[in-house]
């Protein structure tokens, strides 16, 4: 299980107007549930975490746009496009029965009913049908392969297909064929 402090759940798009709106992507369920989080924390891709106050945000089509404190203008809204939105795992709410944040499951090692060895979940992509787990082969095989050719197994993160997450373990059994025709 993951212990990292913060948790992303979504990432900053481009300006929306001049008054420092921004699309944002969100990551939960629904996606306007992003807004509940009063403090986000912006980090951009390889830079440091700064915190930011939610002053206003809203469902515009099928994104977010919000307003942060401290963030003036179109070109202020700007600087920040690519930025992931943290925030902190002690604001999250506990999960229910079959239910984890995407972040636990990364890294886990993921097997399926036949006791095939399928790699480890390396990151999530949200899809027309659902979220999609991408496990990647890590076996060394694998590891000698470039990593253009390396096998990826994309799994639907669905309860038909996700049989049993042991976070304890590092472990996930999935209904999942090795080899898809």
């Amino acid at each position: 299980m993951s212990q990292d402090r913060w948790l992303e759940l979504g990432r900053v798009g481009a300006p929306f107007g001049l008054a420092g709106w921004m699309h944002v992507s969100s990551f939960t369920e629904p996606p306007e549930a992003l807004l509940e989080y009063r403090e986000w924390a912006l980090r951009p891709e390889g830079g440091e975490r700064k915190g930011y106050r939610l002053i206003e945000g809203h469902l515009q089509g099928d994104r977010l746009v919000a307003r942060l404190e401290g963030v003036a203008g179109r070109e202020g809204a700007a600087l920040l496009t690519g930025a992931w939105v943290e925030v902190e795992r002690a604001a999250l709410p506990p999960t229910g029965d079959r239910e984890y944040y995407r972040a636990d499951l990364i890294g886990l090692e993921v097997e399926n009913l036949e006791g095939v060895a399928l790699g480890r979940v390396a990151y999530f992509i949200d899809a027309p049908a659902g979220a999609v787990m991408v496990v990647e082969d890590r076996s060394s095989a694998a590891a000698e392969m470039p990593a253009a050719t390396r096998r990826e197994h994309w799994v639907l993160a669905a309860p038909a297909h996700l049989r049993r997450v042991d976070l304890t373990a590092g472990r996930i059994l999935v209904d999942w064929p090795a080899e898809l025709e």
